[in-house]
């Protein structure tokens, strides 16, 4: 069986509030670790959101 080609990461907030996004991600087009600026609702504020592995 083929391995997929997009797969779901999470996305922590960098504000170390525990609030997190999961979304899904081409493995094979970005390689890196995916880094967005998304509203965090706990922190009331647009912060960068980091890759994490759903665990």
């Amino acid at each position: 069986m083929a391995k997929a080609t997009t797969i779901k990461v999470k996305l922590v907030s960098s504000a170390d509030t525990g609030y997190y996004y999961v979304t899904k991600k081409n493995s094979r087009t970005m390689t890196d670790k995916l880094t967005k600026k998304k509203y965090d609702p706990i922190a009331k504020k647009h912060v960068e959101f980091r890759e994490a592995k759903i665990k």
